[in-house]
């Protein structure tokens, strides 16, 4: 094949390589060019779907976090009535995740209030034993279930229940330690809970009211703690 005046076969190859891919692309289009389209809408209507879906989540959880602090305003100006266990458990009941989980622990602290004992464990133990649960709120629930049954409980059982938390690491060292130590000392085993409530005292990121807790019993029971406390405490 003769070459045009002024083309080179550099040139020649280099249209002949380009119509060729043009042609494998048409026929390629041809072949599946109806399935690509249908791909390409399926996948703009899946990703408008769950955009759509997230606002609506976002939008939802919002509505229900207005509704629950409406219901904690309520039960700080005293209503702690019916209605508001009412409105509790509705939120529990449409919500998921931590709102449901800290709707229900509300349900239990309004109970404990209300005088209800059994209902407020009942409630604590619902979420403590819930996997749908962040830990944090799940921890929370279980402490306050165990406060609640201390005096029913054994204290081996307490002990077992609250071991992985009454370490000196853990955020509920001051409340999982000072309920261990306190089983330690109705089980008789007066020197290991003395040695615990120095450490509960001695820790700087537990609260100073428990921390004045621990030093006062350490000290009945022959452990000074008092160099890790605060002036003042």
């Amino acid at each position: 094949m003769a070459l045009a005046p002024g083309e080179t076969h550099e040139t020649f190859i280099r249209e002949v390589d380009e119509n060729l891919r043009r042609s494998q692309a048409e026929n390629f289009f041809k072949r599946f060019g109806k399935w690509l389209i249908a791909a390409l809408v399926l996948f703009l209507v899946a990703t408008a779907a769950y955009l759509y879906w997230q606002e609506r989540q976002r939008a939802r959880a919002a509505a229900q976090g207005e509704q629950f602090a409406a219901v904690l305003n309520d039960i700080s100006t005293g209503r702690t009535g019916k209605p508001v266990e009412q409105k509790l458990q509705a939120i529990a009941a449409e919500s998921s995740g931590e709102m449901a989980g800290l709707a229900r622990l509300t349900v239990g602290a309004l109970a404990l209030q209300n005088g209800d004992r059994s209902k407020a464990v009942t409630s604590f133990q619902a979420v403590a034993n819930d996997d749908d649960q962040p830990q944090s709120v799940r921890t929370a629930a279980l402490m306050r279930q165990t406060a609640l049954e201390f005096d029913q409980l054994g204290p081996d059982q307490v002990i077992a229940r609250l071991q992985p938390y009454a370490t000196p690491d853990s955020p509920w060292f001051g409340t999982a330690g000072e309920l261990t130590a306190m089983a330690m000392l109705k089980a008789g085993r007066k020197a290991q809970a003395g040695q615990l409530f120095g450490r509960i005292a001695d820790a700087k990121d537990v609260p100073g009211s428990i921390r004045a807790r621990a030093l006062q019993i350490a000290g009945s029971l022959g452990v000074d703690a008092t160099a890790g406390l605060p002036a003042g405490q």
